[in-house]
């Protein structure tokens, strides 16, 4: 992982260089970014695919073997779709879908047994805190008694998925499948991941109880997230209501949109919601791929999706590349110190998020890094948070330099209000 995470670094120096040649006009900007959108998408839908498929073997055969291959599917499928997170903020066909396929953190108590004295029995907040639908054919909510006999598409969801309006109560998509795999990580700040062993998906020696259920729930979480894929890749084809929404906002909207993807997921999503308010708590909770420790990875590719809409270009799964006219180009023509300086800041932003990479390598996981007394982890993964926070504000002085409307990026308390949060 570590080689062909640097190679895509050493890719994106020569983006510039590749696209010099290129016209800087809008219209063709915004074919290539509906152009990588499509692809990006397309390739979730193939991994997730591929994910099935080792889940299908998974359960056909529960061994520690084939549960690892199913585990090795998620990570790997995660690799285009975090490359796609670019995208959302801005365009309300996304946004709006997002939470079916990553809606994080969650409850996991909700679908499956936890460990307790961890854990905990009840909360505050919610109270299906511990309704382990996969152990129970029915479970309460207040006066109403919700079936879930038959694990359904529409039962996971029309019916629990943010059941009672709390978005902890993830039902679907891939973290819902990723507690599934690895189960609870009860190691904290330690190394270690989720350890859910085989036999919790065998029908002949069942551990965890429900194995039937579980495979079910398993199996149907999959089939919605492949077919949820598949309809936002269907929005970005040709003539699709993603790229027709783009092109009626106008050049400028257009632009501006995605402006406000970049800087917003650089800013309030991945410098504060998941990395520095993960780090301010020293809490592995707040992890974004908290069960299978892939956190690391996934901060990798987001920063990754912003650098692909910059430059206009993207690498997809099979080693082809989609590439055109990008945001790089324009600015190069009518701002170049603002192009150069992006250029240079993203680059070290990737290469920040780099260091993180090779600091899971060593076993030193995200939620090693951000745990309390770890002077040098918690140095590392501010630098992340710094290198995204100073890209920010290279992207607003874009957004001035092309003479678009004041943009609101997406804020974070753990940026622009720390002792909110500290102070609750």
């Amino acid at each position: 992982m570590k080689r062909t995470l640097s190679l895509l670094y050493v890719g994106l120096a020569l983006a510039g260089a590749t696209h010099q040649a290129m016209a800087a006009d809008p219209a063709a900007v915004l074919k290539t970014y509906a152009d990588i959108a499509e692809a990006g998408y397309s390739d979730s839908v193939t991994t997730a695919q591929a994910l099935k498929n080792k889940i299908d073997s998974l359960l056909a055969n529960p061994t520690e073997e084939t549960l690892q291959e199913a585990r090795e599917a998620w990570i790997a499928s995660r690799v285009p779709y975090q490359q796609t997170e670019v995208f959302r903020f801005g365009n309300a066909i996304v946004d709006d879908w997002e939470g079916r396929v990553n809606a994080w953190p969650l409850d996991e108590g909700l679908i499956d047994y936890v460990d307790g004295s961890s854990y905990g029995d009840m909360s505050d907040e919610n109270a299906l805190y511990t309704a382990n639908v996969i152990a129970n054919t029915s479970i309460q909510l207040g006066n109403e008694t919700v079936d879930t006999t038959e694990i359904t598409a529409e039962l996971l969801s029309e019916t629990l998925h943010e059941i009672d309006e709390i978005e902890a109560n993830v039902a679907t998509g891939y973290h819902a499948i990723e507690f599934l795999l690895w189960g609870q990580d009860l190691y904290g700040t330690e190394t270690g991941a989720g350890e859910r062993p085989a036999t919790d998906f065998s029908l002949e020696n069942c551990t965890g109880g429900n194995c039937d259920r579980r495979r079910e729930y398993l199996t149907v979480a999959t089939d919605l997230l492949i077919s949820d894929l598949e309809e936002m890749a269907d929005n970005w084809k040709e003539g699709g209501e993603a790229r027709v929404e783009l092109v009626e906002k106008g050049e400028k909207g257009a632009l501006a949109t995605i402006l406000t993807g970049m800087g917003s997921l650089s800013y309030g999503e991945l410098a504060g919601e998941r990395t520095k308010l993960g780090l301010m708590l020293h809490d592995p909770e707040e992890e974004h791929d908290c069960f299978s420790d892939n956190t690391h990875n996934s901060h990798f590719y987001d920063v990754l999706g912003i650098n692909n809409v910059f430059q206009g270009q993207y690498t997809r799964v099979d080693g082809s590349v989609v590439q055109g006219a990008s945001l790089a180009d324009m600015l190069r023509s009518s701002a170049p110190e603002v192009e150069q300086q992006l250029s240079t800041e993203l680059s070290e932003t990737q290469a920040a998020a780099q260091a993180i990479v090779d600091a899971a390598a060593q076993g030193n996981t995200f939620d090693v890094l951000i745990g309390a007394g770890n002077t040098e982890g918690n140095a590392l993964v501010q630098q992340l948070v710094d290198s995204l926070t100073t890209q920010t504000r290279s992207i607003e002085k874009a957004i001035s330099a092309l003479e678009l409307d004041a943009i609101e990026l997406e804020g974070s308390d753990s940026l622009d209000n720390p002792d909110m949060v500290i102070n609750g």
